[in-house]
Order: structure tokens, then C-alpha cells, then sequence
């Protein structure tokens, strides 16, 4: 059976979890970093020497990264990863653009109204990065138009990074442009049991 350390509430690790359930899996789960700890052991470390999650094992297969992981289990199970070369090409941009663009100013939004107490804020820092992600989405409200998820009419793996940061940033407390068309994608995420369970769950 499928083994995925990581705590429920890391990014990284709902994509996973995320991924397992939209592929039906059945996995075992075991609570790992931050407060559970396990990521500094001997053992842990064997399978993962960053120490990070999530890490997975499947019939003895160790990967981790979560975006690799996210591709493995959508190619062995015939699902998220498109047979076409070019739609595969355009999901695997939009995984790559949610953690190589858009998270690098979200990440500040998130760990300072999040994580860091109210006395130790820069909300100066908060607010330019709010302004850049604002722009970048302008990007994906455009792309999504005609569109009922990244890559087309079917969800695809290039949905499931961007559709774990777009539900936190449309729950934070600041100011958004309108983008009806994230709107109208993220309530169609909504829809889908993994996402609901694992995503749709509350900020910490």
C-alpha cells in the first residue's frame, strides 16, 4: 500500500493527498514535521535526507518533492497526466509556474498573516507581495477564461498546485481584485471530494 508522510495542514503535502484521492487510492498516512517531529530521525532521513514532507513509499519506491510525486502517481495510475504531449507540456508549466512565480510572493502573504505573530509583521512586505500575486493571477483569470480548469475541459495535475494556493488566498484577509473566472474554478474544485477534504479545511 501507498505510504505518504506529512502533516494535513503543509501545501506540499495536500497536493499529494489531494492527488491520491482524485486517483482513488488507498494510502496509509502518517503525521510528520513541524509539531509531529519524525522529519530528524535516523530512519526518516534515510528516505528523505532534506527532512522535509512529504515523502512517499510505494512497493518499496521512495520519492520525494511533492510536485514529483504528484507526476509518478498521475502517470502509474492513468490519471491527471494527459496522453497528449502538449496538454502534458502545459500542465507541467502551470506546476511549474504555481511554485516557481506565484508562490514566491504568496509564501511572504501567507507566513506573515498565517504564522508570525501580529507584533512581528512586516505588513509593508505583505502588501507588495499581495500586489504581485494580484498581477500574476490577472495572468490565470485570463488563461481560465473559455476554460473549465488549466490545461482544459478535465482536471489535470496542472490544477492541483495553483488550486491549493488559490483556496488559501481567497480566504485570507485582504484585498483582491475580481477575478470571476478563479472564482467559478475554484468552486468547481470545491466540488471534487479530495479537494473538498483535504484543501477546504481551515488556515494554519
Amino acid at each position: 500500500m501507498l505510504k505518504i508522510w506529512g502533516r494535513a495542514n503543509s501545501i506540499n503535502v495536500k497536493k499529494v493527498l489531494w492527488c491520491a484521492d482524485e486517483l482513488r487510492l488507498k494510502y496509509e498516512r502518517v503525521d510528520a514535521g513541524m509539531q509531529y517531529g519524525v522529519v530528524d530521525t535516523p530512519e526518516y532521513r534515510k528516505l528523505n535526507p532534506n527532512g522535509k514532507v512529504p515523502t512517499i513509499e510505494d512497493d518499496g519506491f521512495v520519492l520525494w518533492e511533492s510536485h514529483a510525486i504528484v507526476r509518478y502517481l498521475g502517470a502509474k495510475h492513468g490519471g491527471l497526466w494527459p496522453a497528449d504531449i502538449r496538454q502534458r507540456a502545459d500542465a507541467n508549466r502551470w506546476m511549474d509556474w504555481a511554485s516557481g512565480t506565484f508562490a514566491v510572493p504568496y509564501r511572504t502573504v501567507f507566513w506573515t498573516l498565517v504564522r508570525t505573530p501580529p507584533e512581528k509583521r512586516d505588513m509593508q512586505a505583505v502588501e507588495d507581495c499581495r500586489r504581485q500575486c494580484a498581477g500574476l493571477l490577472d495572468m490565470v483569470e485570463a488563461h481560465l477564461a473559455g476554460r473549465s480548469y488549466m490545461t482544459g475541459e478535465q482536471l489535470t495535475m496542472g490544477d492541483i498546485p495553483l488550486g491549493c494556493h488559490i483556496h488559501v488566498w481567497l480566504s485570507l484577509p485582504i484585498e483582491r481584485p475580481a477575478h470571476p473566472n478563479i472564482v467559478a474554478w475554484h468552486k468547481r474544485l470545491l466540488q471534487r471530494p479530495g479537494y473538498d477534504k483535504w484543501i477546504n479545511m481551515p488556515i494554519s
